[in-house]
């Protein structure tokens, strides 16, 4: 209750802020304004630029007998049209206008695929594409949805009549009008710069007045320079984010130099940061770290975009803009989140995992966050984002990072991230006995008065790794709150076989055997894991309980023993 009070005049602030935003862009699609979206359409498009994500023919089978696998969910159409029928999930929905599926029905390139694309396209033209106020409108979706539209215009449009092509045209170049007016009260984040993306190639891929293009390149330019940071990060400090945005940006180049336009200054930058920042957040097996809503990776997206990195070389021991730090020796990798959250407005997928880490070797992820869940359940989603669901420490099972309560600030404004650690500092030693940092945050500091610190050792030959966790209480605040038990936790990979073997654990991954212990109690308990492309499974955690009311450090280690 306490927190709730606390957190009432950021969430107003929120709500505020969302409501005006909202209002604008009721008014720039109202009745005095929708005209602006009518008017000629272009008779052809001028190029087709690729799509790197690989599509599946098996899905391509499935997408023609009617059942649509999106979002987490699946949903049998019974041969009606999916744009009328009632979606199984708001993810399921977004999912579905966005087109994204079309890259299956491309893999597939056959008469019969080609032709279920045009049926489909053609039943939203007709079903969705007059509802500007809808869902379906949403700035991020219709971004999507241009840019698949543009991408696999080759299967819609390459056995299309000429009435059919028109149609498209139409409703393409409409689309666009609107992105155009709605893109600036568009939501800070991801829906920004997607919508900046898709005007980018808008402008590119059908004739477009100078004006715009030039226009399209300049916004995309600022909005890349504000959203990317130095280290390759980007804003809302997911690791998956960047992945899924340079999925876009390097066909988008290609496509500027196939036009002979020059390319924005604001694009060559980002992603020449960002396909370093890869591989910093990539584990040995290939997948990315699970902070702030990164969940499955997938693997042939990623294979595809690193062939693109020039940087070769080693990847960085920090981003310092983003706020995680790596450690790296003899195999094995350390990743840990040392970063405040996301602002607010920007942390609708972000978790409260400050101080978090995942360790990793040459034979797969040993130490890991829960990551996200591939389906959008609510609770799920809700459970994935607390600090008891990474690798950190947890105070009294409070997370360090409270998010917006079930409620209708939550309906309205999303489930944000509305109070966290304000502070976070970090120090960093690399010598000659191997590589560590020292960090600290105050996410607990005005609810129990305690300081989080944590010291990470990751040793030259990659087979040992030192932890010492600390609660302490600066200036002994009178009147504060007594000391609440607290617990670290460590969750391990599913594929790891874990067993206590006296007071330790010992740990079988592949031919490797790690053997974890520490200064007090460990137990060994049941958790969950998100990330994975069947679904959450069943796994194990370490669980060090900890009592700073009798000691104020943990240390524990992980040792590798063959």
């Amino acid at each position: 209750m306490a927190g709730d009070l606390a957190d009432a005049p950021r969430l107003a602030g929120l709500v505020l802020s969302e409501a005006v935003r909202r209002a604008r862009r009721r008014l720039a699609i109202g009745p005095l304004h929708r005209w602006r979206f009518s008017g000629t359409a272009p008779e052809r498009l001028l190029v087709t630029p690729p799509d790197l994500r690989k599509g599946d023919s098996h899905i391509a089978a499935d997408i023609y007998a009617g059942r649509f696998h999106l979002g987490g969910e699946v949903l049998e159409t019974e041969g009606r049209s999916p744009f009328l029928l009632k979606a199984p999930s708001p993810a399921w929905q977004a999912e579905l206008h966005a087109f994204g599926w079309l890259r299956h029905l491309s893999e597939a390139d056959d008469p019969l695929a080609r032709s279920n694309a045009r049926a489909l396209v053609s039943d939203w033209i007709r079903c969705a594409g007059p509802s500007l106020g809808a869902r379906s409108h949403g700035v991020e979706v219709t971004s999507r949805r241009i840019v698949a539209w543009l991408s696999h215009a080759g299967t819609i449009l390459g056995e299309a009549d000429y009435p059919f092509y028109r149609r498209f045209m139409r409703s393409l170049a409409r689309q666009l009008r609107y992105l155009r007016s709605v893109a600036s009260e568009a939501p800070d984040g991801p829906p920004r710069l997607r919508a900046r993306i898709a005007l980018a190639y808008g402008s590119l891929c059908m004739p477009t007045p100078i004006k715009h293009m030039k226009n399209a390149a300049r916004h995309l330019s600022d909005e890349l320079d504000r959203q990317v940071f130095a280290d390759g990060t980007v804003i809302t400090r997911n690791p998956a984010a960047i992945l899924d945005l340079l999925a876009d940006l390097l066909p988008l180049r290609q496509t500027f130099v196939e036009q002979s336009q020059p390319v924005p200054r604001g694009l060559f930058t980002a992603i020449d940061r960002m396909l370093p920042a890869l591989r910093f957040f990539r584990h040995a097996d290939g997948a990315l770290a699970l902070f702030n809503g990164a969940g499955v990776t997938e693997a042939h997206l990623l294979a595809a975009l690193l062939r693109h990195d020039e940087t070769l070389g080693e990847p960085i021991s920090q981003a310092r803009q983003g706020g995680y730090q790596r450690l790296a020796a003899g195999g094995t990798v350390v990743l840990a989140d040392t970063g405040l959250p996301p602002p607010s407005a920007l942390s609708a997928d972000a978790h409260a995992g400050t101080l978090s880490f995942e360790l990793s070797t040459m034979a797969g992820r040993l130490v890991v966050n829960c990551g996200a869940p591939t389906r959008r359940d609510i609770e799920w989603r809700r459970l994935s984002r607390t600090t008891a669901a990474h690798s950190t420490l947890a105070v009294a099972d409070q997370s360090s990072s409270r998010v917006t309560q079930p409620g209708l600030a939550e309906r309205f404004i999303g489930s944000t991230l509305v109070a966290g650690p304000t502070r976070v500092a970090v120090s960093r030693e690399d010598s000659d006995d191997g590589q560590r940092f020292i960090a600290a945050h105050d996410g607990y500091m005005k609810r129990f008065g305690l300081v989080h610190e944590r010291q990470l050792f990751l040793s030259r030959d990659g087979r040992l790794v030192e932890g010492t966790d600390r609660l302490t209480s600066p200036g002994h605040r009178a009147g504060g709150r007594h000391p609440e038990p607290a617990s670290i936790r460590f969750h391990l990979h599913p594929a790891v076989a874990a067993a206590t073997v006296g007071d330790a654990v010992e740990l079988v991954l592949k031919r490797e055997v790690w053997r974890f212990e520490a200064d007090t109690t460990v137990m060994l308990e049941d958790s969950i894991f998100f990330a994975d492309s069947a679904g959450a499974r069943r796994t194990l955690q370490i669980v060090l309980p900890f009592d700073p009311r009798h000691r104020d450090d943990v240390s524990w280690r992980f040792e590798r023993l063959r």
